[in-house]
């Protein structure tokens, strides 16, 4: 009599509907966050919603907070296939030219901002009363200013800022024009499309840090 093999355990299934679960979750989440206010929404109504069980986002998030910080997570890696900080870190260690740099930031801004800005927004909103998402929201903008003295370090590597201004003021700068304070007044309240807000940002950061007579490889025209 032949032995029967026992059947082999497909992981790989197991885990893409994890991460279709996930996704769902999250998915789910942000709607009810933004339509409804992080207050009013349950984690019972985004269960629903994703067709998962409490205990699922319990176990995988920990509650509301636990959601948003994923939630954020998830938006700051932008839309394609590639994470959008990597993308920022090809570019920035293939292109020679500041300028190119800061408006390519800019061009990032279009995507990764309507994804992000409106969580923070809504996550400093509600972080008067909720003592863990005022932690959450400390934490990101720390994340988001240590990010951007990083690139302040790459670009002062290929060019000389504005007299005067130092690699921590300038990425303290570029941390200002990464807001989502400036997105909500310009995109939010005054109905700036996405495109024409990721131009702005892009070209007042060149003004801002470089100035407009600012070449690339170190050099600076004269006066």
């Amino acid at each position: 009599m032949e032995s029967v093999k026992p059947r082999r355990y497909d992981a790989s299934r197991r885990r893409e509907q994890a991460a279709r679960t996930r996704e769902a979750i999250i998915d789910a989440a942000r709607r009810r966050f933004l339509h409804e206010g992080y207050a009013a929404t349950t984690i019972a109504s985004v269960a629903s919603d994703a067709s998962a069980s409490t205990d699922t986002i319990y176990k995988s998030f920990g509650g509301k907070a636990g959601l948003l910080r994923a939630m954020c997570q998830d938006a700051l890696t932008g839309a394609g296939p590639v994470p959008a900080e990597q993308r920022s870190d090809a570019m920035q260690a293939a292109e020679s030219d500041p300028r190119r740099i800061l408006r390519g930031l800019g061009s990032l801004t279009t995507e990764v901002a309507p994804r992000i800005a409106p969580l923070l927004l809504l996550l400093t909103a509600a972080a008067d009363t909720d003592p863990a998402l005022a932690q959450l929201g400390a934490e990101l903008d720390a994340a988001r200013l240590a990010r951007m003295i990083q690139v302040a370090q790459t670009v002062a590597g290929k060019t000389r800022f504005r007299p005067g201004l130092s690699v921590q003021e300038a990425g303290e700068i570029m941390w200002a024009y990464s807001s989502p304070e400036l997105y909500r007044l310009l995109v939010v309240n005054r109905g700036w499309p996405p495109e024409r807000y990721g131009q702005f940002v892009g070209d007042s950061l060149v003004d801002a840090l470089l100035g407009h007579g600012t070449v690339g490889n170190g050099d600076q025209k004269p006066a």
